[in-house]
């Protein structure tokens, strides 16, 4: 089969190969998948240069996250077993956390319902208790893991305000629903979201990108509110000032999604029941931006790395077709 292959750390462009190698051979408790699309997230990125903090041996094959085929021909969703990653042709997962495929999504759709849409689920209703009426606000909003967030919160009876980056993403975020859109190259975040809340700040704040983006939640997080913090695609963590928190009264919460599979699965199995519902009444369809084919793979990455995509970047081994 065919498969990416990161042979050393770097840049995705620089070293991933696509390479031709046997086939997984599925351990105990695992299942070998055939990939009929695979989605591409920051992590991979960040496990690419080795930054991350799972590092798979070397070497190995990318991609957390895929709609995949069993041998049964059941499509179902899953978090590939590294370092059998999902950048391939066949991939292997643990059978137990496999999770069946929504018939309303197409195979790259499917795939995207899970990562972000599952960190954007217990982010917003296990960890904020987000509530109807509340305001909510986004960072990198038209990302693959901010337009899922934006999407639950307008689900969840939210006003969402979304940060972005750029004019066109701007009109990324228009169309998947915010409210209010702040382009933060063009405009003061912190001003902005004052005067779109009236002076109160945001109820819930989703920030996967850390750095300069959390020092301006701080500042516009409204009494009692409280910042969920998801990631650090900015590539800064932030250091809190707990004298800041203690005198706005507000909570910071951290969330380690994977952290779910092995200390509570049912919640996890709970959360696809409650995204399958909503993306068959269609209240949430994940963006998938592009689809690409595996040999586009490397570049795909890269461009993952750049920032310069929107919603989600599928790999999709078949032609590049949905399928």
């Amino acid at each position: 089969m065919q498969a990416w292959q990161v042979h050393e750390n770097g840049e995705p462009s620089e070293v991933m190969r696509l390479s031709d190698v046997e086939r997984p051979t599925p351990g105990e408790g695992q299942t070998l998948l055939k990939v009929r699309a695979a989605n591409i997230n920051f992590p991979d990125v960040l496990m690419v240069r080795g930054h991350y903090q799972v590092r798979p041996p070397l070497p190995f094959t990318p991609g957390v996250e895929i709609c995949g085929e069993t041998e049964d021909g059941r499509r179902v969703i899953a978090n590939p077993a590294l370092p059998y990653g999902g950048l391939a042709e066949y991939a292997v997962a643990d059978t137990a956390a496999l999770l069946p495929a929504p018939d309303s999504l197409d195979d790259a759709e499917a795939a995207a319902l899970h990562i972000g849409y599952q960190t954007g689920w217990f982010g917003l209703h296990r960890r904020a208790r987000l509530e109807a009426g509340e305001t909510l606000l986004v960072h990198a909003a038209a990302g693959g893991v901010g337009s899922a967030a934006v999407q639950l919160g307008k689900a969840a009876g939210a006003t969402v305000i979304g940060v972005v980056g750029g004019s066109d993403k701007a009109a990324v975020a228009r169309e998947l629903g915010c409210d209010v859109v702040i382009d933060r190259r063009a405009e003061d975040v912190v001003g902005a979201v004052k005067e779109a809340t009236g002076g109160r700040g945001a109820d819930v704040i989703y920030d996967p990108v850390g750095g300069e983006a959390y020092t301006q939640s701080a500042k516009v997080v409204a009494f009692e509110g409280r910042i969920v913090v998801v990631g650090f695609a900015s590539g800064t963590i932030p250091s809190p000032s707990l004298n800041h928190a203690l005198v706005k009264n507000y909570s910071i919460l951290g969330l380690h999604w994977g952290l779910y599979n092995t200390k509570n699965p049912k919640l996890v199995q709970h959360c696809h029941e409650q995204l399958t519902d909503l993306a068959a009444r269609g209240v949430i369809k994940p963006l998938v931006s592009e689809r690409v084919p595996l040999d586009g793979a490397a570049a795909a990455v890269q461009r993952v790395a750049d920032g310069v995509t929107t919603g989600r970047v599928a790999v999709v081994p078949q032609n590049g077709a949905a399928v």
